[in-house]
């Protein structure tokens, strides 16, 4: 028996207890298997559990089938959308509710839905793929309901064709009891056209599900996975989180390194808005050198010599004499400086325009 897993509501563990995929009903177009899930709800399952539409695809391609058209059955859309149907396959969604014996105008839509296909695909083999949730007892009844009414098999014979190709027999006594005992639905109308199929959207396969992916060892967490985020707590990696949820232990707990250990800040405190200058014993020091490579390699020599009298640009020659200090003999008698000895008085103001120049007087 299989782990009990939970993925939805009305998904347990018993999906997991069927196999994914039957075999083609001899001398029909119709193939059965269990519902396959999207990306979300396949990441909470072991790498051997996995089974999408591109896992589907594999299998067929494995036994030299070809998909062409699924009807879904199911009365959710929780399981996949029509973003998650492979591109190449065409899909119609039937909601039937189980449990029950499903009414005369879902048997209509089911009749047309395959009459419909068959009619537009007479010049090659593909395959009609039917699935409820586990792909049993609505499928196997449909199923075998076309085969009585449209193909005019016998009930006994078309069950036990279902229940060997499924590879597992119809449960639901009152479907059985309606194809062996029941009468006959109509086939009126089923020529006409009721929904037409729509192309899947799924351009390619997502990287999680890739069919070189070893199925014996689990695949690596995803980020956004519940479980992943819920084991953080008990390997103390997280401390948002002050409380334990147990996992579902669906994959085992993922290998992560434990935190490095605190290291406290040595000297004063540390500010959020003041520059903290760096502790000295960080600092870099250059290594005491030895004699040896003293003699070796002696000190450059300065470009500038430290003595004035020998200040000399090594590169561009001696320089300039210096410039000699301020004497006050240098100056002449228009800075009002005789020369005598005395303190000086100011320069002498004359105005130009008062005195006579060259004999001439302007005024």
């Amino acid at each position: 028996m299989k782990k009990n897993i939970e993925i939805s509501p009305d998904l347990s563990f018993r999906w997991l207890d069927y196999e994914a995929v039957g075999k083609r009903l001899h001398g029909t177009r119709f193939i059965a298997f269990k519902v396959p899930l999207k990306q979300s709800l396949n990441r909470q399952l072991p790498c051997a559990e996995v089974f999408g539409h591109w896992e589907l695809l594999d299998t067929l391609s494995k036994e030299n089938q070809e998909l062409g058209l699924i009807i879904d059955l199911t009365f959710t859309t929780r399981y996949y959308k029509l973003q998650d149907v492979p591109e190449s396959l065409l899909f119609v969604k039937i909601f039937t509710a189980g449990h029950e014996v499903p009414s005369d105008n879902k048997i209509l839509s089911f009749k047309r839905a395959v009459r419909g296909f068959l009619r537009e695909n007479a010049d090659n083999d593909k395959l009609i793929g039917v699935h409820c949730t586990h792909g049993l007892n609505r499928t196997g009844y449909l199923i075998c309901r076309y085969l009585i009414d449209v193909d005019g098999m016998d009930p006994k014979e078309a069950v036990e064709l279902f229940n060997s190709s499924r590879g597992h027999a119809i449960e639901r006594q009152n479907y059985l009891e309606d194809l062996q005992c029941g009468p006959k639905r109509s086939n009126e109308g089923i020529e006409e056209s009721e929904q037409e199929p729509k192309r899947g959207c799924a351009a390619h396969r997502p990287c999680s599900t890739s069919p070189y992916s070893d199925s014996r060892e689990e695949r690596r967490p995803h980020l956004s996975d519940s479980w992943y985020h819920r084991s953080l707590p008990s390997q103390g990696l997280n401390p948002r989180y002050h409380h334990h949820q147990p996992h579902d232990h669906l994959l085992p707990d993922p290998p992560l390194l434990p935190p490095p250990p605190f290291r406290p800040l040595t000297g004063a405190p540390l500010h959020p808005h003041r520059w903290t200058p760096p502790h000295p014993d960080g600092r870099w020091r250059r290594p005491p050198r030895s004699e040896e490579s003293r003699s070796r390699y002696p000190p450059p020599e300065p470009e500038w010599s430290p003595a004035p009298c020998l200040q000399e640009d090594r590169r561009r020659g001696p320089l300039p004499p210096p410039l000699p200090r301020y004497s006050p003999h240098w100056t002449s008698e228009s800075n009002g400086y005789d020369g005598s000895g005395g303190e000086w008085a100011g320069p002498k103001m004359t105005h130009g325009y008062r005195h006579r120049v060259d004999g001439y007087d302007p005024y």
